[in-house]
């Protein structure tokens, strides 16, 4: 085997046409060696070679007579010195921390720790671990794209739907049965088809970097179905690539971004950079803490035998040293640039903030995202918070990111289920949460509104379960949030109870209402258009299972409920006052001076201070008027649409609502009862009360007289 220098950069593994050239980073390494694998079954390398190059503390090598295809991991030689940070062990197979594509996957067994099982970490093991370790596969990166270009939906007109890639396809019957559960799955045209008419425009992907299965849950016949585990921020989730030789795990992947593209849908990826599956001091060496431990982890500065941890997950990696950002930010960049992904979702993000201990709202990573030219201009979407020191941020990441609002969706879940809430907060929430991102010159759209997320009850599970059923998670139900906010309608779980069924429908109904007419950018998880259940389970982050797949045979109440989501869809995109850029005028929730948005009472006047002052409300109305949005559209031209009124009734009893009086000689015109699945197209006169009933939201469009029902907007 030819052996030639080779370049530092770039890190990872590269074919050039003619030669791979091998770079790997590691600071304190005192030797490294390049290992070849002959086949996935390989039990040792075939080939060893020491990388004599070291530049700039990368060891790198070129070797002309490889091709992709070809497997290899690394040994890393160094002190093994866990009480100084130093963790290097080279019985110890590991993979490159910029792995493309995992060629096979770990199978746990003792001799992947650097330590022997049954001591404590500071004892050193000698059994090689190169016949369970993973090993990274290098690859060729060609691919025909085509004409594909990301679409570049505006903020403001955005709707996310969060899925997992197995989950959504897996119990599809139209999707082909060697599709399911994969990449190509989530872009085959059943697919495609319900999003579109969802009206979807993005779809945000639970992670896909590929991840461990903890052993913990492998020996309870369990796996880490979310991923939040990760074990290559480059590679793809090779499970996801289902039976399909002629193509790898990258060839999938962007097949399906270029399927996904072509329906106009922008891809979203879940990615976890706070911690990886290595765990703390008694976890396995697999990669970075065999090439480097303390170079790429967060050690404890009083005792670097330990590591910093603020996600409950063991480890943190060392945002203060700058391989360890490039290394982030070489990810990201391949994300976007090679695989043609559109933004991503961070998870926990507060802790990439993190440079030493405290979160820096203006630390290094936030400095580095804002100038690189590649992601500055793609969806930056913060999970703003982690379970450290000050890690809740809501509202407080920089211009530029947008944010999981988990204030609203806990505003709104109270407010259904009947909890004490003050008009303020309500109408804030409604309204784009400007206290949390106006102060800083970020827009409505920087509030990402949500009911449920994968992390939680459904929807549906959310109107049927007062308590957590994890029991198949074999954690005696401990794991899981008990803060769920949720009502039952009178029944724990399933019934048959018609009056209960009907009204556990209804309250679905008001949760996906009340996510469409507020201002932000609205996400709905995958499955609840449809009515999807888990059985009461809130953390399926095990259940690789039908707990998990979205069940996709739908009877008539599915159906009619899915017709409805689509409804309030089109509705949402027909009407700009619900996609505004900017926040209201003037801030001030109240007062008359306020004209682009008015907040009623019962009695169809602005509320005043006794309303607003209430210890909480039950009932509201909410005046949007269509001909004072006072934005322009991208052509320059002013945007103007119709005025709604949105009423929202909390409470169990009708109220009658009387309709405002607003430009006399025109009607009001109901768009949508959720009291009614399907209610008839009728009008009031201003000033006539509503039957607004008992947990209901209605929408009216003012209209002229002799105007044309608005049927097309409705789906009637």
């Amino acid at each position: 085997m030819r052996v030639w220098p080779g370049q530092p950069y770039p890190l990872g593994a590269t074919w050039d046409g003619t030669g791979v050239n091998f770079a790997l980073f590691s600071e304190n390494a005192t030797k490294v060696e390049l290992c070849l694998f002959d086949s996935v079954d390989a039990e040792r390398e075939s080939l060893r070679i020491p990388l004599a190059e070291c530049t700039d503390l990368v060891w790198h090598a070129y070797l002309p007579d490889l091709m992709p295809g070809q497997l290899y991991g690394y040994r890393v030689h160094g002190p093994y010195d866990p009480a100084n940070g130093h963790r290097f062990n080279p019985n110890k197979l590991v993979l490159d921390p910029y792995a493309k594509l995992i060629g096979r996957r770990l199978r746990w067994d003792d001799a992947l720790f650097g330590y022997p099982i049954g001591q404590d970490d500071l004892a050193f093991d000698e059994r090689d671990s190169a016949p369970f370790a993973p090993l990274a596969q290098v690859i060729d990166d060609s691919f025909t794209w085509g004409d594909d270009r990301p679409p570049k939906t505006p903020w403001h007109k955005t709707l996310f739907y969060e899925a997992h890639v197995k989950g959504l396809t897996m119990r599809h019957p139209d999707v082909p049965e060697n599709m399911r559960g994969t990449y190509l799955g989530v872009a085959t045209e059943p697919i495609l088809r319900h999003l579109t008419e969802l009206g979807v425009t993005a779809i945000e992907l639970l992670p896909v970097h590929h991840h461990a299965d903890d052993r913990y849950l492998e020996e309870k016949g369990l796996v880490n179905y979310w991923g939040y585990n990760t074990l290559s921020f480059f590679a793809p989730h090779i499970t996801y690539a289902g039976d399909h030789p002629a193509l790898d795990a990258v060839q999938q992947f962007k097949s399906m971004v270029r399927g996904l593209h072509s329906a106009g849908i922008e891809v979203i990826l879940d990615v976890v950079y706070n911690h990886t599956a290595e765990g703390n001091q008694n976890g396995p060496t697999l990669s970075w803490r065999g090439v480097d431990n303390a170079a790429y982890y967060m050690l404890s500065p009083e005792d670097p035998r330990y590591y910093m941890d603020f996600t409950g997950c063991g480890n943190v990696p060392n945002m203060s040293h700058p391989r360890v950002l490039q290394m982030i930010m070489d990810s990201l960049r391949y994300w976007v640039t090679e695989m043609h992904v559109d933004g991503f979702r961070f998870d926990l993000a507060s802790t990439l903030a993190r440079e030493l201990y405290e979160v820096n709202r203006l630390g290094s990573f936030f400095d580095i995202i804002h100038q690189d030219p590649v992601l500055s201009q793609v969806k930056l979407i913060a999970e703003p918070w982690d379970v450290g020191p000050g890690g809740y941020m809501v509202g407080n990441f920089p211009p530029g990111w947008a944010e999981w609002n988990g204030i609203y969706r806990d505003e709104i879940r109270d407010f259904w289920r009947g909890q004490e809430c003050t008009a303020n907060e309500l109408a804030t929430r409604l309204s784009g949460s400007s206290d949390l991102y106006q102060n800083d010159g970020r827009k409505p759209y920087a509030s990402v509104n949500f009911i449920t997320c994968h992390d939680g009850f459904s929807l549906r599970d959310l109107v049927s379960y007062n308590d957590k059923h994890n029991e198949a998670n074999h954690e005696g139900n401990r794991d899981g949030s008990d803060d769920n906010r949720s009502w039952n309608c009178g029944v724990e779980g399933e019934t048959d109870d018609p009056e209960i069924k009907a009204l556990r429908a209804q309250q679905m109904r008001n949760f996906m209402a009340t996510l469409f007419f507020s201002q932000g950018v609205p996400m709905m998880l995958a499955g609840d258009e449809i009515m999807n259940t888990q059985g009461g389970n809130n953390n399926t982050y095990c259940q690789d299972s039908e707990i998990s797949w979205l069940d996709w045979n739908l009877n008539d109440e599915r159906r009619e409920f899915l017709d409805f989501v689509r409804k309030i869809s089109r509705i949402w995109r027909a009407f700009p006052v619900f996609q505004r850029r900017n926040f209201f005028k003037g801030r001030a929730i109240r007062g008359e001076n306020v004209k682009d948005i008015s907040w009623l009472d019962p009695s169809g006047h602005e509320m005043g201070d006794e309303a607003w002052d209430a210890g909480f409300v039950r009932c509201i109305g909410m005046r949007l008027a269509g001909d004072a949005i006072g934005e322009v559209d991208e052509r320059g031209e002013p945007i103007v649409s119709e005025t709604v009124l949105a009423l929202f009734n909390a409470h169990w009893e009708p109220v009658p609502f009387v309709l405002p009086e607003h430009q006399p000689e025109r009607i009001w015109e109901v768009l949508l009862d959720t009291a009614d699945a399907d209610p008839a197209c009728e009008t009031f006169e201003q000033g006539h009360p509503y039957d607004l009933k008992g947990r209901s939201v209605v929408l009216l469009r003012l209209r002229d007289r002799d105007e044309t029902p608005a049927d097309s907007v409705s789906g009637d």
